[in-house]
């Protein structure tokens, strides 16, 4: 690597400092020099003394998936407005320079820069924040959207309902996220349908990132025989809801408690297309604990969840510590959520599968180092970081990042601990088993939907033949 050595760590500390990570706060070991060092040599770029370095043109990405414009035109306006303000010179003020750069950026490396940011705050985290000191791994699946262009749709193709022409390209989306303090510790991506495409197929591509003594809590849709005795032959304990097709009857296997038991599950059939050999290793029983959730809010009927769990110890494990457990999963909805709605990821922008790729990953980085102001500020106010509203920690570096670059060390010092006070201070309501319609109450505008590709409903207008 021909990398300018003092150029990179300036252009880090500047990248860091948007996000208040210094050595001397907590998890200040986040997105470390040696770190990002280490990953530019493995991707094998090189730091040229250039306007639009591969740590510069990341921290503009960065801006741009956070920012609420998300255009490329705003983030080149910032960094002509840092440059000036920094008595940098001048740069082009036209967008291509830094689309170029974006290009040029190895997808590989952004998505070992969101891994290693992520995987780096999970490991700081103090052991009072796990569930009893135990490393807990969210697995949940959702979907993107993104623009209508042919290379999309090749990669990503839209529903098979949807006319050519009127839909978008989707993605198969799943995250696995760390319970303790929220971070994204790795995802995977496919085509919305197809063979393999689903989501126990992305957990079997995420194998590699659980170690024994993990626990993965996981919904209904991963409780299957295949999945979970992989897990325990990884020395990986689970915690899932049980799939409704497999019957739950307490009155069956050894009694632990009141709906709490533990039996054996079968192995199943072979699976279409699975070696025989590899079948034939397999145990022949699998043994699981299940117990029952009863959920009671008043003025609704009373829902009653089974729970399967490989954590069969009713000493070390209690039925109520294993369903309080699992009601936490919904954590992982709450985080999806931040990522799709507060960071607006849900339709991405660009107009290739590899870029669309290297945008995810950049919202997952952003979200990952939003995540890591919050644990700063969990741990310097002794609040568990699950209590800080994430919109809340967005918009305070959002409001505190152009100042970053006007103060001095002194007054930096004092920036960051305003920014940490005021995160500290934005709290999640305690709304335990709140009931929302899923409904909105304001009117949509009254268009009319397109109902065929743009290209035919415009010639129509143009020839006198629609109205609008």
């Amino acid at each position: 690597m021909h990398c300018n050595q003092g150029r990179l760590s300036q252009q880090l500390n500047v990248l860091r400092r948007q996000f208040a990570l210094s050595d001397e706060l907590p998890f200040g070991n986040v997105l470390s020099t040696a770190l990002v060092e280490r990953l530019i040599t493995e991707a094998g770029l090189t730091v040229h003394k250039r306007v639009f370095t591969p740590t510069i043109t990341v921290l503009m990405f960065l801006w741009q998936v956070i920012s609420q414009d998300h255009s490329c035109r705003e983030v080149v306006a910032r960094l002509l407005a840092f440059r000036a303000a920094t008595g940098q010179p001048s740069c082009s003020p036209q967008t291509g320079g830094y689309c170029l750069a974006r290009q040029r950026l190895p997808e590989s490396f952004v998505a070992a820069l969101a891994r290693e940011t992520g995987r780096e705050l999970e490991r700081s985290t103090p052991d009072e924040w796990r569930w009893k000191g135990r490393r807990v791994h969210v697995f949940d699946g959702s979907t993107v959207t993104m623009p209508d262009t042919t290379a999309n749709q090749e990669a990503y193709p839209q529903q098979p309902n949807q006319k050519q022409g009127l839909g978008f390209p989707i993605a198969r989306i799943a995250a696995v996220f760390s319970l303790s303090c929220g971070a994204v510790l790795d995802l995977a991506i496919c085509r919305y349908q197809g063979k393999g495409q689903s989501e126990l197929g992305l957990l079997r591509s995420l194998w590699n990132l659980f170690a024994a003594g993990d626990v993965l809590l996981a919904d209904r849709y991963i409780c299957s025989w295949y999945e979970l005795m992989e897990l325990q032959q990884r020395g990986v304990d689970f915690v899932v809801r049980v799939h409704q097709s497999r019957k739950v009857d307490f009155r069956r296997g050894k009694r632990l408690g009141k709906q709490d038991h533990v039996v054996v599950w079968k192995k199943p059939r072979r699976r279409k297309g699975m070696d025989p050999a590899e079948y034939a290793a397999l145990p022949d029983e699998l043994f699981v604990r299940e117990v029952r959730l009863v959920v009671s809010v008043s003025g609704f009927r009373t829902r009653r969840l089974n729970v399967a769990t490989s954590l069969q110890d009713p000493q070390a494990f209690s039925r109520l510590d294993l369903t309080d457990l699992y009601r936490q999963r919904w954590n992982a909805e709450l985080d999806l959520r931040s990522l799709k709605q507060t960071m607006q990821m849900d339709m991405l922008r660009c107009k290739t599968p590899e870029m669309v790729r290297k945008e995810l990953w950049t919202h997952l980085l952003g979200y990952n180092l939003i995540r890591t102001v919050m644990a700063q500020a969990a741990r310097q106010y002794a609040l568990p970081p699950r209590q800080i509203s994430f919109k809340g920690a967005m918009q305070a570096i959002l409001a505190f990042q152009p100042y970053w670059d006007l103060c001095t060390p002194e007054n930096g010092a004092a920036l960051h601990a305003e920014l940490l006070r005021f995160v500290a201070s934005q709290r999640v309501g305690k709304r335990p088993n709140r009931i929302e319609p899923r409904a909105k109450k304001r009117r949509p505008n009254s268009y009319r939907l397109l109902t065929q590709p743009r290209e035919i409903a415009r010639a129509a207008i143009l020839n006198g033949s629609c109205s609008s």
